[in-house]
């Protein structure tokens, strides 16, 4: 690949890395990996001799390809570069990355524009899900400029809402893989939960935190790291993850009540470091716990009442808010939530 390689580097929601026609990398998954090992310039903490920006949300990568799927414009996998390990991992989606997959792939020719406005079906590889993007094109052509707002990323662009359906146990197989809606491990009560996104929700205060604190005082506390983390080993084979010590799912999240106008705060570990914000799935996991009776989420949650409802997730960087859909029952149906895009730089990257 001396003469480097297409690629088209995005922001996708709070997360930043490379977008990939299928068709431009090694066929071959380790040669792929290899090869996207070498473009972020892992393993090294400052990424310095790569694209990465030696952040876990910066050092992402999204492979996309058309469809033959009944139904469906594009499968879009996702991987996942780690920053200081020579690890690519294809263990997790991502949804923050999933925005920029419908901008990509009507620009990239894969689909054309249908109107001002363009839904575009994404089969998501890794969980086996579709989801469904609606994208501003006026015109015929994609836009990045509008007026929406999320928090994490400054300044507005175009909305780009996101649509999930039947995402509960992508990965482990059951919403609640366990059957239970709390589990104890290390004596502490744990809800395990997949409704997109694996993930541990715990009570702040069972771990020692309060669960307002920034991401800097987290990361340094090294004990309540450790401990969570003892935690999280234990909960993969419980969530039919198996050894998920070289794994970045379950993710970690610690609940505490809201401050901001929000359902919940959380403060999220992905899974060693504490996220800025909170992943798109993430949320939807930690907003469908926040609707299950006898779990930690549901005790300190505030939750308005009809079939669907706004819950927003608070973090360190503002408010994720996810619209929940509920059957009679008060089982989660349908999830969704608005995230926004932009295109970085679009040429051709050298590894």
């Amino acid at each position: 690949m001396n003469d480097g390689t297409a690629c088209m580097w995005m922001r996708g929601g709070t997360s930043k890395g490379a977008f990939f026609l299928a068709d431009d990398l090694p066929a071959d998954p380790a040669a792929r990996d290899t090869f996207l090992l070498r473009i972020m310039g892992s393993p090294d903490p400052r990424q310095i001799d790569g694209m990465g920006g030696a952040d876990p949300l910066t050092s992402k990568v999204a492979v996309v390809r058309a469809s033959d799927r009944t139904g469906v414009d594009v499968d879009y996998l996702f991987l996942q570069v780690f920053v200081d390990q020579a690890i690519v991992t294809d263990g997790q989606n991502c949804g923050n990355m999933l925005a920029g997959v419908g901008p990509f792939a009507i620009e990239r020719g894969l689909i054309a524009a249908t109107g001002d406005v363009t839904r575009v079906a994404i089969f998501m590889e890794n969980t086996r899900q579709v989801a469904v993007a609606t994208v501003a094109t006026p015109g015929g052509a994609v836009t990045y400029a509008g007026d929406a707002a999320i928090s994490g990323v400054p300044g507005t662009a175009a909305a780009v809402p996101l649509a999930f359906r039947d995402t509960a146990g992508s990965s482990c197989g059951a919403l609640l893989p366990t059957g239970h809606a709390v589990d104890t491990i290390d004596g502490v009560a744990c809800t395990l939960i997949d409704n997109g996104m694996p993930c541990v929700v715990i009570a702040a205060a069972d771990v020692g935190i309060e669960g307002h604190e920034d991401r800097e005082t987290l990361d340094a506390n090294d004990a309540m790291k450790a401990r969570v983390e003892a935690i999280r080993l234990q909960a993969g084979p419980m969530m039919n993850l198996g050894d998920v010590r070289e794994k970045s799912v379950p993710k970690m999240m610690l609940v505490s009540t809201p401050r901001d106008g929000g359902a919940i705060a959380v403060r999220s570990l992905i899974p060693h470091r504490v996220h800025a914000s909170i992943g798109v799935l993430g949320a939807v996991s930690v907003a469908t716990a926040c609707l299950i009776d006898g779990t930690p989420a549901a005790a300190l949650a505030t939750i308005a009442e009809g079939r669907s409802k706004t819950l927003g997730v608070e973090h360190p960087t503002g408010v994720t808010e996810c619209v929940v859909t509920v059957d009679d029952a008060g089982a989660p149906v349908e999830a969704g939530m608005l995230r926004t895009a932009r295109k970085l730089m679009d040429g051709r990257v050298f590894a």
